[in-house]
């Protein structure tokens, strides 16, 4: 399907599914809607661009999921949210549990939460919970001028939800299938009568089951804040979280025979196989962090904000699943490819006891002022952080397998091995045996500081930003120090006309460390990116909402070699590239609202092939329908979500296209607010992505949540 033609597709399914005619609206009510604009997204100070500056006129694409579309969207998890967004893979390795894997314009993105990054490696912290969010954050392409170092496919921000003045408290509770049952509460308003301390308590805690056999999510989140507001010109918040998790990993691991492919006796592998050990698996993972977010008005020309956060999390994640490969062939198959002994194969036992600790902060002032008819908006800024990571545990890789003819094995043969179609359990290596294996790894360390300015310039209509900054970088991995510095550069152009029409063109770099030397006892260089895009803005007038159209081009350099010899140092000529057009739009007109997003890249890795588990064609839609007068208190929503095929890296193995539904119906009445959300409601079993490596990630099936809130 043609890259516009599958958006007009989703446009005219759900225009046309709103055919009932719309009945006339007071102006009362419809001045009420255009309000209600905010629905399109808003940026605050602690946003993805450390700038409130209007949507409408940045250079830059930008994505945003408030809070009540995450809601009327039936997101259960942060993953989700990502998934009505033009250019976005929000849910890459299908069903997850042990993070949310989002990739923006082809490319694995950082982490942000309240404008600080939140996540360093992986398996070492908990996911954040949507409940504890206003809003996410999608910035699309290089971010370094502003953050550092960074991917060129742009960066995720998540935004804490913060002490309000309005007093406001909630309990809210879901029950859904797989046994999910989860308790919320939030509740926020003034501490004295002058409102000079605000406060704001969330908590909840959930209890369920998945899709997956043996695998559960019980968790517990506490996340008490306070605003202290001596002034109308001050602003002091501390923000504290305490989330903890237990679970176990979704992701089977499941081949490519027997999923993707059929197997040689016909039979496919059930997608909730669970094939690990229900007495050995588990991730339990546990954070508190403490945010502080400070901002003062000096004057009319001078201001300035503080963000600091202090995170310590850890991770106990065990897990046993099918070994197929080997070193030379990572899977472990018959020469015709078929599955080792017609199914029952060899598993590895993996144990990682991981930690990570960060202290960081980003400290910046603001200068308004104006030289002729130039009106300038100037930030500039020092963040410094200072990240620790430890993964201590051991790998036991085909426990019994002999990889050669007459290689020594394990004294266990076959006694630890899985049928892959008839699971049984209750078979785990002796401790004593894994345990010897157990290494204790040196930690590593990343001290990160950087200077930046960064200037919007206004004139009549004419919108332009101007970005630098100087970063220092210096990383321990345990075998000694490596330094790196790094001057990044961004800009961007827009014009504002009068009938709502904002054609913009931006340029912008992004830099991530490699940790390694040339073979000459020189570093390797950063990996850099660059990319430029031109696109046009659209703000109806008169009528609320918000078109973008994008192209960009995105160019990463420093990459490894692919035509290096075997065994040879690294070297740094390999480059990737991801080109792409977008478009998002989000309208309301009366009673309904309509979201559409489509998007198609071209990828290419320094292989010279598809970048691994990237769809080339996405489209989404979501009507809204909110009526008033005898349907007061009702609404509804239907969304659809088209996801094209992929590759897993090396253009041989595809994995099919799939289209999903979503539905809500919800009705409040008073302080009681119901709400029933099922995503995948046709229940499509359907793969996520398989990879060329050989195993392939299942996606999630239909959940039913049905959620009910008292207002108090």
């Amino acid at each position: 399907m043609g890259k516009w033609s599958l958006a007009a597709f989703c446009a005219a399914f759900f225009m046309g599914a709103s055919h009932a005619s719309l009945q006339a609206q007071e102006q009362s009510v419809h001045q009420e809607r255009i309000e209600e604009v905010v629905v399109f997204g808003s940026l605050s100070r602690y946003s993805a661009l450390k700038s409130d500056i209007p949507i409408l006129e940045t250079a830059r694409s930008v994505s945003i999921e408030t809070q009540q579309q995450i809601l009327d969207k039936g997101a259960l998890r942060l993953d989700e949210t990502y998934t009505y967004s033009a250019g976005v893979t929000g849910e890459t390795f299908g069903f997850a549990t042990r993070g949310d894997w989002v990739r923006v314009r082809g490319l694995d993105v950082p982490q942000f939460q309240d404008s600080l990054q939140s996540l360093f490696g992986n398996y070492n912290n908990v996911r954040p919970d949507i409940y504890t969010l206003e809003q996410v954050e999608i910035l699309k392409g290089p971010a370094s001028v502003l953050f550092g170092k960074g991917s060129p496919g742009g960066l995720v921000n998540v935004v804490s939800k913060r002490p309000r003045e309005e007093s406001r408290h909630e309990l809210v509770l879901e029950i859904g299938n797989f046994e999910r049952t989860q308790l919320a509460l939030d509740s926020t308003g003034a501490l004295n009568s002058d409102g000079s301390l605000l406060y704001r308590m969330v908590a909840l805690y959930r209890d369920a089951e998945t899709q997956v056999d043996n695998v559960d999510d019980e968790s517990l989140v506490i996340a008490p804040s306070i605003t202290w507001r001596p002034s109308i010109d001050t602003n002091v918040t501390v923000l504290v979280n305490y989330t903890d998790t237990e679970s176990d990993t979704a992701a089977q691991f499941l081949p490519v025979v027997g999923t993707l492919e059929p197997a040689q006796n016909g039979r496919s592998i059930n997608p909730d196989a669970f094939l690990g050990e229900p007495s050995f698996n588990r991730y339990d993972a546990e954070t508190l962090s403490v945010t502080l977010l400070a901002d003062h008005q000096f004057n009319e020309v001078f201001g300035g904000e503080l963000t600091a956060r202090y995170t310590d999390g850890e991770a106990d994640y065990q897990q046993a699943w099918p070994s197929f490969g080997t070193s030379e062939d990572r899977y472990i198959r018959n020469a015709d490819g078929s599955l080792y002994l017609d199914g029952t194969v060899p598993r590895s036992f993996f144990k990682s006891d991981a930690t990570s600790e960060q202290a960081a902060i980003d400290a910046r002032l603001r200068v308004h002022f104006r030289t002729g008819p130039f009106e300038h908006r100037v930030l500039t800024g020092v963040q410094y952080q200072d990240i620790e990571t430890d993964d201590d545990g051991y790998y036991a890789y085909a426990v019994g397998y002999a990889f050669q003819p007459g290689e020594p094995t394990t004294p266990f043969g076959d006694t630890y091995w899985i049928n892959l179609f008839d699971p049984e359990f209750g078979n785990v290596p002796p401790a004593e045996w894994l345990n010897a294996q157990y290494t204790d790894n040196p930690s590593a360390s990343t001290e990160d500081i950087g200077i930046y300015i960064n200037d919007e310039i206004s004139v009549a209509n004419w919108r332009l930003t101007l970005g630098v900054r100087y970063d220092e970088t210096e990383t321990d991995a345990g075998s000694g120090a490596q330094e790196d510095d790094e001057v990044s550069f961004a800009t961007g152009l827009l014009y504002q006309f009068d009938n709502g029409l904002a054609p913009y063109a931006s340029f912008a770099e992004s830099f991530e460390p490699v940790i390694g030397d040339n073979g000459n006892g020189q570093p390797l260089d950063p990996q850099r990116g660059e990319q430029w895009e031109v696109g046009v803005k659209y703000q109806p007038a008169g009528w609320p909402g918000i078109v973008t159209l994008a192209y960009f081009d995105i160019e990463q350099t420093n990459l490894p070699d692919p035509l290096a010899l075997p065994g040879a140092f690294e070297q740094q000529r390999g480059e990737a590239t991801v080109k792409g057009i977008e478009l998002e739009a989000q309208l309301a007109w009366r009673e309904f609202t309509l979201e559409v997003n489509a998007s198609q890249l071209d990828t290419e890795n320094a292989d010279g092939f598809d970048i691994a588990s990237v769809p080339d064609t996405q489209a989404s839609a979501w009507l809204g329908y909110t009526p008033v007068g005898a349907l007061d208190g009702f609404r509804s929503g239907i969304g659809a979500r088209y996801v094209g095929s992929s590759y897993g890296g090396l253009d041989q193995l595809k994995t099919p296209s799939y289209t999903l539904y979503d539905l809500m119906l919800g009705y409040n009445r008073g302080p009681w607010d119901l709400a029933l959300n099922v995503r995948n409601l046709t229940d499509k079993e359907y793969l996520a992505t398989c990879l060329a490596r050989g195993d392939c990630f299942v996606g999630k099936e239909r959940t039913v949540v049905a959620r009910l809130r008292y207002l108090f």
